[in-house]
């Protein structure tokens, strides 16, 4: 690619983002091109921009944690739940096709989709969610898969935060050990001070999610009402089964119980 921007040329803004390689990953599929599908491609390509951000900061987040770096680790998370608010607000933009120019191109989307966003998944892995059956339904994608797998097997954020507790002598045994030990430190913050920003950043983290899920369906039900999804889901009655998910629901129960 050197000769594109000139050989000898001094390092630019371009050669360095690659732009012209980046303007080029917008290939279309409709035939006369949909005006709204160019920006369906970029919102999306967008997204996974973002995800590989969030993925390198949870993975930097449990690398710092496992050497004991808690502020370092806060600093990563903190990233990543201010990343995850322009997710949400973001998927707004999708809103402005016109949903007749959206139904233009959508059919030419199967079989594919936002389901196999292997990114969201490997988020969603790293962050202890972790689901056999979603592993399982990447297996006919061997790059996908191989990474997913990677991520079942590895420990993850959860793991390392119940760590952490743990070195600070909490009991985070069982179920209940763990919701009792957070209700000690929101009950005595000044005692556990990186642990507690701590679990506020991952329910925050957490909370976004669940936002980002739930303005989601809100924004398909818009655009295409209860049609089924492209990848053969129900479409706006599948989604609606993940607004439940939670990543740290022990979090959420010491908030009960407090």
């Amino acid at each position: 690619m050197a000769n594109e921007y000139g050989e000898n040329a001094p390092l630019s803004y371009n050669k360095y983002l690659k732009v012209r390689e980046l303007i080029d990953l917008q290939e279309t599929l409709s035939e006369p091109v949909s005006h709204d599908e160019l920006l369906f491609i970029i919102i999306h390509q967008t997204y996974e921009l973002w995800f590989k951000q969030i993925l390198h900061e949870l993975d930097a987040t449990v690398e710092w944690l496992g050497q004991g770096r808690t502020f370092r680790a806060n600093h990563s998370l903190r990233g990543v739940v201010n990343i995850e608010k322009v997710l949400v607000t973001q998927i707004h933009i999708l809103e402005s096709m016109a949903p007749i120019g959206f139904l233009e191109f959508r059919n030419k989307l199967n079989p594919a989709s936002g389901f196999q966003s292997m990114q969201f998944r490997e988020l969603e892995f790293v962050s202890g969610a972790k689901d056999e059956r979603i592993l399982n339904s990447f297996k006919d994608d061997a790059f996908a898969f191989s990474r997913l797998t990677k991520r079942f097997n590895e420990p993850n954020l959860a793991d390392a935060f119940w760590a952490l507790l743990q070195k600070a002598d909490l009991a985070v045994g069982s179920n209940e050990e763990r919701v009792g030990s957070i209700v000690e430190i929101l009950t005595h913050p000044e005692n556990y001070p990186d642990q507690y920003n701590m679990q506020d950043l991952l329910i925050e983290h957490d909370e976004n999610i669940a936002l980002w899920r739930s303005h989601h369906v809100m924004m398909v039900e818009r655009m295409l009402g209860m049609k089924p999804g492209t990848g053969g889901s129900e479409g706006v009655g599948y989604l609606k089964t993940t607004l439940n998910k939670k990543f740290f629901p022990e979090l959420w129960e010491a908030r009960t119980r407090l």
